[in-house]
């Protein structure tokens, strides 16, 4: 717990020090359309995404083995390649002045639908088969560089499909499993800062 304190504080150090020493020595006269502390105009910013993956090209959250179809062939209990895709991203900075507006939380889920085996069945459904989803925290650092910690979750199953599904399924490990990482992301374009 200690060595996750040290992670959180040395970046939120770094930031203060560095916006302290870029600060001009007389300050702007404050005007009446200063930001509000708590839930700024642009608290929220996100982007969201639906993927239509064509037969023979489905999306593969590692689920079921690839070789699924030579256990039942097109009634093979594991058919939980993905045909669909609705992703995104949001992004919550709910401090609008002082250090604390450097601060974020963000979110980024995937939800996955269809019903396909490779090389077996091929079908257009819009079975739900789960959500792969993971969150995080983050610092704006300066020039669109952000310190960011992710926390990526197993892959959650949703409906029928939450069971063991036969000898082809490999668990809910989804393609990488659970981890969390610490790392810095870069920003191009026009954003807050």
């Amino acid at each position: 717990m200690k060595t996750l304190a040290w992670i959180l504080a040395l970046p939120m150090a770094i930031c203060t020090l560095s916006s302290a020493q870029s600060s001009s020595p007389e300050a702007a006269p404050q005007s009446s359309g200063e930001e509000r502390m708590f839930f700024p105009r642009d608290t929220f910013w996100g982007w969201g995404q639906f993927d239509l993956a064509p037969p023979h090209n489905e999306i593969d959250p590692n689920i079921c083995a690839g070789n699924a179809g030579q256990y039942g062939g097109v009634n093979a209990p594991c058919s939980m390649f993905a045909r669909y895709m609705l992703s995104g991203m949001l992004e919550v900075r709910p401090f609008g002045r002082g250090e604390l507006r450097r601060f974020m939380v963000f979110g980024a889920p995937s939800f996955l639908f269809g019903k396909t085996i490779p090389q077996t069945l091929y079908t257009w459904s819009p079975d739900a088969i789960g959500i792969e989803h993971s969150w995080g925290v983050g610092i704006f650092i300066a020039k669109g560089f952000e310190f960011r910690v992710t926390q990526h979750f197993l892959f959650d199953r949703l409906g029928a499909r939450d069971t063991y599904l036969g000898i082809a399924d490999l668990g809910n490990n989804g393609p990488w499993g659970r981890y969390m990482t610490v790392g810095v992301h870069k920003s191009f374009g026009t954003r807050r800062w």
